[in-house]
């Protein structure tokens, strides 16, 4: 996939030519869900802990980094490219981004909702404990490959 997409746009892979390979969540189901929302065109948004990123020895994602999303059996089905990044606080996601993410009603209480109960879980699951105030990567992005997926 990564080879495709590279021979058809090499100024975007000269631009910047890292990707990571991953999948969204922490199993099958809900990456399976959340690339579907992705493939719907709703999901144009997601967020992550520093820590996360610290944890698996990630440096962080960069504007116009690509990674290659994975469905829940390690299927590549897309590439995205990340078009605007901030670094803030629990607190302070916005109620655009949250529309963005496109996930449960899109709102900035679910969001929050389903966010606390994600990070509590995988952190805890880390041996570590989640915080409000820990830093959070929220990532605008892009789909780019294939085409028929690509915005």
């Amino acid at each position: 996939m990564w080879q495709a997409y590279a021979a058809a746009h090499p100024e975007a892979v000269r631009a910047a030519a890292e990707h990571t390979v991953e999948r969204f969540g922490d199993s099958e189901r809900l990456a399976d869900e959340l690339l579907e929302i992705v493939l719907s065109g709703r999901k144009r948004a997601t967020s992550s802990l520093v820590a996360d990123f610290i944890a698996d020895g990630e440096q962080l994602p960069r504007i116009g980094s690509h990674w290659i999303a994975c469905d829940g059996h390690g299927t590549p089905r897309i590439v995205m490219r990340s078009t605007e990044l901030r670094i803030g606080t629990f607190d302070s996601v916005e109620p655009a981004f949250a529309a963005d993410e496109g996930e449960d009603d899109g709102s900035v209480d679910s969001w929050k909702r389903e966010h606390r109960r994600y990070w509590q879980r995988t952190t805890a699951a880390r041996g570590e404990t989640w915080s409000e105030t820990d830093e959070i990567v929220f990532e605008r992005f892009a789909v780019v490959w294939p085409p028929e997926h690509a915005d």
